[in-house]
């Protein structure tokens, strides 16, 4: 290999060096120039956009094919070292633009007023923890955070290990996964008729009237409870999710183990705490993360059913009323980099943990 690439390194040609940089400059070039005239141009807006389509995509191609050229002119060891970020330099940089860039201007924006005129420093964050409705944002969100994940991945785990004993097994898990093809915010709406004051509209209600009690305007009135009813509609979508990932791990286990230790004298709840969970365990802390992450982030339901109002503010409907209700660009930033700030330990510690399993 050092042989293959000490000759590289004294065939390679300036003259096509130059050649492909070339190829490239003009590329990008191109590239521009053919975006700005479609941004100027006065024809229709259909043919306009698939224009950009199919600039957008060959010139991508083009760019790709010049840029591994290049990197093949260039002596053997930088060429080796260059080219893998020629496949991964695209992916890289729309992560810095999309992702990298707006978290450093967001944070920028967070040390200003509320219309960035002037420099407050760390006002907005003393702002996010000491603000009565910000403490209740927080209260609330540990909330979804602890019952909604320990209902959700309990139940998941649970009907799981019943359906992987039934022999309604694919019709059982069908139903129960059915409730992941609704938005949040359909089924905020429907959880909220389900809710609703009017025993005619609201099924609960309707139950709790034919029963002889009386209607409860369940949302509004029924504080703190309602932070559970929210919780309850995470729950009912979320564990379809659960029940999937953790059916297929336990499916993974072999049935000679369980045979095994059933041999052996070990009962069921034995062999579900000492067999089952060890070798689930991965699956489970990959479906823990990610409800984890999901509750941190709750905003749909909370705005569809109550708006944040009655004692069920969240951290993401805050963010949303003070961005785009009170004007504040300042506070909503730094609401939103706490919140950023609150994920990114759970994720890492996810990575991590796949990381140890050679997950990756």
């Amino acid at each position: 290999m050092e042989d293959i690439l000490i000759r590289r390194d004294t065939a390679y040609s300036p003259g096509r060096l130059l050649l492909a940089l070339a190829m490239v400059i003009g590329t990008v070039a191109a590239l521009y120039a053919g975006f700005v005239v479609l941004r100027d141009s006065q024809t229709s807006q259909i043919l306009t956009a698939i224009f950009a389509i199919i600039w957008g995509v060959g010139g991508v191609i083009i760019l790709f094919y010049v840029a591994n050229n290049l990197v093949e002119s260039l002596p053997g060891r930088w060429a080796a070292r260059l080219q893998p970020y020629i496949f991964v330099g695209p992916a890289l940089a729309l992560l810095a633009w999309y992702l990298a860039v707006p978290t450093v201007r967001t944070f920028v924006l967070s040390l200003y007023n509320n219309n960035s005129s002037e420099f407050v420093g760390l006002q907005n964050y003393q702002a996010v923890f000491s603000e009565r409705i910000m403490i209740e944002a927080f209260r609330n969100n540990l909330l979804w955070l602890v019952i909604g994940t320990a209902m959700t991945v309990s139940l998941g785990l649970l009907i799981a290990i019943l359906a992987d004993r039934s022999r309604f097994e694919n019709a059982a898990k069908s139903l129960i996964f059915l409730p992941m093809a609704i938005s949040m915010v359909g089924a905020g709406v429907i959880w909220k008729f389900v809710f609703a004051v009017d025993p005619n509209i609201g099924l609960l209600n309707a139950t709790v009237t034919s029963a002889g009690g009386e209607a409860q305007a369940w949302l509004s009135l029924v504080q703190p409870w309602n932070n559970l009813f929210l919780i309850l509609v995470m729950v009912w979508l979320q564990t379809g999710y659960a029940m999937v990932l953790i059916s297929a791990a336990i499916k993974g286990i072999p049935d000679e183990l369980l045979e095994a230790a059933r041999v052996d004298g070990a009962n069921e709840i034995t062999i579900f705490f000492q067999i089952i969970i060890p070798n689930i365990a991965g699956t489970l802390l990959t479906v823990i993360t990610t409800v984890v992450i999901f509750t941190l982030k709750i905003f749909d339901v909370v705005m569809v059913m109550t708006g944040g109002q009655f004692g069920t503010e969240v951290i993401g409907v805050r963010f949303y009323r003070e961005m785009f209700t009170n004007n504040d660009a300042g506070k909503a930033s730094a609401i939103a980099i706490v919140l950023l700030i609150a994920v990114i330990p759970v994720m890492v510690y996810n990575l991590r943990e796949f990381s140890k399993r050679r997950a990756f």
